[in-house]
């Protein structure tokens, strides 16, 4: 088992060669094959991430087969579900990093903005479920920023939810707030760039 920093650096130094086109993605496939062969998983990270097809995490943080526990939902929401797999996760494989890993241009949070502005009265309810996990978190956002930017809203919505989904997953779980405190577990958030590659750590 590594520690939360060691696996945090080792995500940094990964998106860093993805981002500058230098990836090692090949390398580190034909190296985990062996062992993803043998039912052993052993990831070093967990990825909360969004579902958006342009933010693959193996590839964003330029990792091999098992070196992530990978979580995708749109919008990057926290539910009971996604409190669950961090657990098993966590507690299954003693692995000691989390990462919320939202990114620009999230169509999650632009759909919630847009319900906001402009109420939908036949939208699916499980599409509802979703935006109705964002809206408290965006809300004051749009009140704060009557008349200004629609992009920049977007962008600190973008970042308010991360972080608030972090904070979801550091207190929504007695396990989880056990193993923060005394065995080493650390949550933090991240947003990507569509546009240059780069993941930004917000914590």
């Amino acid at each position: 088992m590594i520690s939360a920093q060691q696996a945090l650096t080792r995500l940094r130094e990964g998106n860093r060669r993805f981002a500058t086109g230098h990836s090692l993605r090949d390398d580190l496939i034909r190296s985990a094959l062996g062992s993803a062969a043998s039912g052993i998983q052993r990831p070093f990270a967990i990825i909360l991430g969004c579902s958006d097809s342009r933010v693959p995490a193996e590839m964003v943080f330029d990792q091999g087969i098992g070196d992530l526990f990978v979580i995708r939902v749109a919008g990057n929401i926290v539910a009971p579900s996604q409190i669950g797999s961090v657990e098993f996760a966590a507690e299954q494989f003693g692995t000691r990093l989390v990462v919320v890993l939202g990114h620009s241009g999230c169509g999650a949070i632009q759909a919630t903005l847009e319900e906001i502005r402009h109420p939908v009265s036949d939208r699916s309810p499980n599409l509802r479920a979703i935006v109705d996990r964002i809206r408290p978190v965006v809300e004051p956002l749009l009140d704060n920023r009557r008349g200004h930017d629609s992009e920049a809203v977007h962008e600190q919505a973008v970042r308010a939810n991360i972080r608030h989904s972090a904070d979801a997953l550091r207190h929504g779980s007695s396990l989880l707030e056990q193993m923060v405190e005394h065995d080493g577990l650390k949550i933090v958030g991240a947003e990507y760039s569509l546009t240059s590659g780069k993941v930004d750590f917000l914590d």
